[in-house]
């Protein structure tokens, strides 16, 4: 027996290490969880308030299944094929396959002679000469029960047919009802029946972050559906949208389709991409559907989009210009110019004037005035709110209709010049061109370099204020310039065609 104690003692001896060892490890970890646990309720407890009940904090278990909102959405997604009938002559080797056109004509890239899609489609002769059919592809969703599809206006773009292919491959001759450039926002029309349309969300309660999905057809792929989360809201890159920007991947032919939000709603239009290659590198941009349902309504009502105008060239103001103005802060757009008869010229704006509300509206960036302005029905009476040297003041101003600008080129004689400071050659105003232009008095540049040439300034342009002070000829220009503090901003108020246009000058 003694043999057996004495060989057994070991193996108990060791047994009981590890059962000592493991009851350690237990009682070690149970120590850290609850010294974890119990860290948030001593800093509570430290802080002189109560120790609140333990909640489980959000943590993200998962990533999202996208096969409802597919299944949801995908039957109101359409393929969208254009048809444009062009003269060629025989086709050049390399020239761009079907697929690639819609890429071309969204980013402007001109295709050389007898560039044409090479392939089976069809090639006619009529008396016009030879003819090819040159196609593009895009995306699109119902907007209507009654046939209305939305999609991008560049899509249709030029088309002489438009077909509309369904998800459960029916095909359809589209008739392009408006298209509006600006937005890049167009309605087209079907006759079918048995349609769905979307459901239409609300872009205010987009967040950043969130998860998007896009469907569409990416270089004639139907039904492609990829997905990602909202990068940016309020992205600025035209005069009338603030664009959604995401990480969804979008190529050529996904243009036209929804950007969909996880409660299944369209949030917005996929329009473009930011792109050093052609393809998709993780930034597209997509218009936001309130926006497009806003030209929508008025496509569908009127065949085009009516916007108003005041006729005000502005630009940003940023904390330096703001100062020098006396601003208490950078915010709102500075008038740089006045169309001449505009309704901002008869409510009374004057260049220099910083606009910071419209019709009740604040402008915190100088890009939201165009939009409000254009959201705006012509024929409104807007509140305008200025600030004009030092002090804010109300105008009245009576929206126009907007229109293409039209900028009048100014006249340019050789006469003696007379050089002066600030990068201007000047000259004196022939009593010909004083009448011409309605003023009493200026000077005309005759060359623009260093720091004129830097704010804008150009020849051609007419002086006719400087430093808030009134310039009548090149005496008084050169007076007031020289007697200017060095290193300081100033003021430059010049006629450029019809318009009068404040100018800021650095040192």
């Amino acid at each position: 027996m003694s043999d057996i104690h004495v060989v057994n003692r070991p193996a108990r001896r060791w047994a009981l290490i590890v059962t000592s060892l493991a009851a350690g490890a237990v009682l070690a970890w149970a120590a850290v969880q609850t010294r974890a646990d119990a860290q948030p309720a001593a800093a509570v407890a430290m802080a002189g308030a109560p120790v609140p009940a333990a909640a489980p904090a959000a943590r993200l278990t998962g990533l999202p299944d996208f096969t409802v909102l597919v299944e949801e959405v995908g039957p109101s997604v359409v393929n969208i094929r254009t048809v444009e009938r062009v003269a060629v002559g025989r086709a050049q080797p390399g020239t761009p396959d079907e697929q690639m056109l819609e890429f071309f004509r969204r980013f402007g890239i001109p295709l050389p002679p007898g560039a044409v899609p090479r392939g089976p489609g069809p090639r006619d002769d009529d008396e016009r000469g030879p003819q090819r059919r040159q196609r593009g592809v895009g995306s699109g969703f119902v907007y209507g029960a009654d046939g209305y599809i939305l999609t991008n206006a560049h899509v249709v773009e030029g088309a002489d047919e438009v077909i509309v292919t369904l998800a459960d491959k029916r095909e359809f001759k589209a008739r392009v009802v408006g298209a509006d450039k600006r937005t890049d926002v167009a309605l087209v029309k079907i006759d079918a029946t048995g349609l769905k349309p979307v459901r239409i969300g609300d872009v205010e309660r987009l967040k950043v972050g969130e998860w998007v999905m896009a469907i569409g057809s990416p270089f004639g792929l139907d039904n492609t559906v990829t997905a990602g989360i909202v990068s940016a809201k309020q992205r600025e890159t035209g005069d009338f949208l603030p664009f959604i920007q995401t990480d969804v991947a979008i190529n050529p032919g996904n243009s036209g389709g929804p950007l969909i939000n996880m409660r299944g709603e369209v949030v917005g239009i996929n329009s473009q991409i930011y792109s050093r290659s052609g393809g998709f590198m993780g930034i597209s941009f997509a218009i936001p559907i309130d926006e497009a349902v806003r030209v929508a309504e008025q496509l569908k009502a009127h065949g085009k989009v009516t916007r108003g105008r005041i006729g005000v060239a502005i630009e940003p103001v940023d904390k330096e210009l703001a100062e020098s103005l006396g601003l208490p802060q950078a915010g709102g757009a500075l008038v740089r110019g006045v169309e001449e008869g505009s309704p901002a010229a008869k409510a009374g704006l004057e260049p220099g004037d910083i606009i910071l509300r419209f019709d009740g509206k604040a402008i915190d960036k100088s890009v939201d005035l165009p939009r409000i302005v254009g959201n705006t029905r012509p024929g409104t009476q807007a509140k305008v709110e200025v600030w004009r040297r030092g002090a804010t003041r109300t105008l009245t101003v009576t929206v126009g209709t907007f229109e293409e600008e039209q900028t009048a080129a100014a006249s340019s004689r050789p006469e003696p010049a007379k050089a002066g400071p600030l990068g201007l050659t000047v000259r004196e105003l022939t009593a010909a061109e004083r009448r011409e232009l309605k003023v009493s008095g200026g000077v005309r540049v005759v060359e623009a370099s260093g720091p004129a040439a830097a704010a804008g300034l150009r020849p051609d342009d007419v002086i006719v204020g400087l430093g808030n002070q009134p310039v009548g000829s090149v005496a008084d220009f050169e007076r007031i310039a020289g007697g200017w503090p060095k290193g300081r901003a100033v003021t430059v108020l010049i006629r450029r065609g019809e318009w009068a246009q404040w100018v800021l000058v650095r040192p």
